[in-house]
């Protein structure tokens, strides 16, 4: 396996952002981790995770789809499309890069989301093996292993060194790009990190967490419970939940007249807002414990129903730390686990 030393990351992410656009986690000055384009000198966070997820580069919170041109009675549709530049995004966690296969199912089914496709097709995504996992992380239950991330290409650190490896072409040609920098390491002490990142797994109190009772033969034991309404007592309709994860891909889409035309724009949107999929009759769910159930019933069993049982959670705990009232998708799974 190949490896740099640490002190020469600032020379790794020169030599990266020299032939293409290069993104690392970079702290903001509240402490909170973010996404930065790189300039030199910029240092990679050491945070477990980042605020917002890597899921924006793929994603983005807004973006225009379209624009219309009126005169008189004729439409011009003019295509806003552009070819996205390559890039690279440096430093995902392995919760954050399995949730890309999530997304992938959701914007690259039929018919193809060519604005996500797009930005998939130009990025690579090189992944950073976890050694500190936080107490609020439940990777594992949804079969991750925080010490051995997806991604095209792995990053690995025991502490001195940084070793590289490859999982696919775009991960080669990412390797072999920087291998002037790389030189081959022994990866003894990699493997005894490895093995201590596991053992850390094992012993968070989340680690016992298991989805065996969901999945998408559970819909009407789970949908017809009584205990949404103690559940979704407290929640603040907020969508803050929905926002730090890196999974939802709910969104609305808007025209905005400009004055001199029609903008579409695309927009994240959340299940918890009164007015989500509100249509000309209203909106389907009225009450917020619908709301509420929808959210946990899409995660838990509707997705898995429609996606060969892979659940629509990652385990990252961002809702577990963010959640304004403590309530989040592990405290929905203890309610209402059928025995």
């Amino acid at each position: 396996m190949l490896k740099i030393s640490l002190d020469k990351l600032d020379k790794l992410f020169e030599a990266i952002a020299a032939s293409q656009t290069l993104y690392i986690p970079a702290d903001r000055e509240d402490g909170a981790a973010e996404y930065r384009k790189y300039e030199s000198g910029m240092k990679l966070s050491n945070k477990l995770n980042t605020l917002r997820s890597a899921k924006d580069f793929f994603f983005p919170q807004t973006e225009n789809l379209v624009d219309f041109k009126m005169e008189g009675k004729n439409i011009d549709v003019i295509d806003v499309r552009e070819e996205s530049e390559d890039f690279v995004i440096f430093g995902v966690r392995a919760c954050d890069a399995r949730s890309f296969t999530i997304l992938d199912k959701v914007f690259l089914a039929e018919p193809v989301d060519s604005y996500y496709k797009n930005r998939r097709d130009h990025s690579t995504v090189v992944t950073m093996a976890c050694t500190r996992p936080a107490e609020t992380c439940f990777c594992g239950t949804f079969g991750i292993d925080a010490s051995a991330p997806e991604g095209d290409a792995a990053c690995f650190s025991d502490g001195e060194n940084l070793f590289f490896e490859a999982h696919n072409e775009k991960g080669q040609k990412f390797i072999d790009s920087i291998s002037s920098l790389l030189e081959e390491g022994n990866t003894s002490k990699l493997d005894d990190v490895r093995e201590k990142t596991r053992d850390i797994l094992k012993k968070l109190p989340l680690a016992n967490l298991s989805t065996d009772n969901f999945g998408g033969d559970k819909l009407n034991e789970y949908f017809n419970s009584d205990k949404w309404g103690e559940l979704s007592e407290s929640c603040l309709g907020c969508g803050t939940c929905t926002f730090v994860c890196p999974t939802c891909q709910c969104y609305d889409i808007k025209d905005f007249n400009t004055g001199h035309g029609i903008k579409r724009f695309r927009c994240w949107d959340s299940c918890m807002y009164s007015d989500f999929t509100k249509m000309a009759h209203g909106n389907p769910r009225l009450t917020q414990l619908e709301r509420f159930r929808q959210r946990f019933m899409h995660k838990l069993v509707y997705f898995p129903a429609n996606n060969n049982g892979e659940f629509g959670c990652v385990g990252c705990g961002r809702c577990l730390s963010k959640c304004p009232i403590s309530m989040n998708i592990v405290k929905v799974m203890k309610a209402l686990e059928v025995k």
